[in-house]
């Protein structure tokens, strides 16, 4: 397989790299925003034409929520433009591309798990950006995979667990939002997904191309998860005891951007299609002390 990784550094990319890079049957180009910008778009068709990849891994986003409410262009250019230049580029080529998406697609006022079928409504720029990019995919090219996740978290990046010890570290208290329902993701387990599917495409078996969702399970409040990561913070003695956590609504938290409240995503289709199991977040959790770092 011949792999090409746009946003390598991030949190997703940075476990692409790490697992298909020890792997002898992959010829792996893992690209930065540096050595490839993928708002470029002569760039990036160069770049692909070149390489020729069988499967490009697009992690490359940007994520700022918050920041995306007034950095519309910059956040549309990145997350919907240059989705279009790869999947552009792939389809001259023949390859397949691998693009991640997120829960803000959604409105988040849904009861129970969102599936696949369900109807879009993103309440903020981020999301808007998102979905902008999905559809520019999957117009571009017909071999794609929109893989929607949420609450993607790990040892390296700039995340909830992260946040949660940085100031669980100094503070007796915190004050953490209760009324937000979603799976926390570990960026491993999307790694090992995304790689899981490509290999099925490379290996000649029939596909079924389109939008799937992957988390983690089982769903809670980003109190709870703060609960679980503090509790095991205890047990594998990082710290001696645990801050007093009181739960707060969304209203008492205001940001520039909305929230979903359901960020809860069914698993059900790609566990059926290709044997990939909701992501264990807990088990993630099993070594707090690389994430302390």
């Amino acid at each position: 397989m011949r792999a090409l990784i746009t946003g390598k550094d991030g949190q997703v990319g940075t476990h692409l790299v790490k697992l298909l890079s020890t792997q002898e049957d992959v010829i792996l180009l893992a690209l930065n925003s540096h050595e490839l910008d993928i708002t470029n778009e002569s760039l990036v068709k160069k770049h692909i034409a070149d390489f020729k990849p069988d499967i490009i891994f697009n992690a490359a986003a940007y994520t700022a929520v918050d920041k995306a409410e007034s950095d519309i262009e910059l956040a549309y250019q990145v997350n919907a433009k240059g989705p279009q230049y790869l999947a552009e580029a792939a389809t001259h080529i023949g390859a397949a591309i691998l693009h991640i998406s997120t829960d803000y697609v959604f409105n988040g006022d849904k009861d129970g798990a969102y599936t696949e079928c369900d109807l879009t409504e993103p309440q903020g720029v981020y999301g808007q950006s998102k979905l902008a990019g999905e559809a520019a995919v999957a117009k571009a090219c017909d071999r794609h995979i929109l893989l929607r996740t949420a609450w993607v978290f790990d040892e390296n990046g700039n995340n909830f667990v992260k946040t949660m010890l940085r100031l669980g570290a100094t503070r007796d208290a915190l004050s953490i939002v209760g009324d937000q329902f979603g799976g926390p993701t570990y960026a491993g387990d999307i790694a090992i997904a995304l790689i899981k599917i490509a290999k099925r495409i490379t290996q000649g078996d029939v596909v079924e191309y389109g939008v799937y969702h992957y988390s983690g399970l089982p769903h809670v409040s980003w109190h709870e998860f703060a609960e679980v990561i503090f509790n095991m913070t205890v047990e594998q003695n990082i710290i001696a005891k645990k801050p007093s956590l009181t739960s707060i609504t969304t209203d008492q938290y205001p940001t520039p951007a909305k929230r979903p409240h359901n960020s809860r995503l069914s698993t059900d289709k790609i566990t059926d299609a290709f044997s990939v199991e909701a992501s264990d977040w807990k088990a993630a959790l099993n070594n707090i002390q690389s994430y302390t770092g």
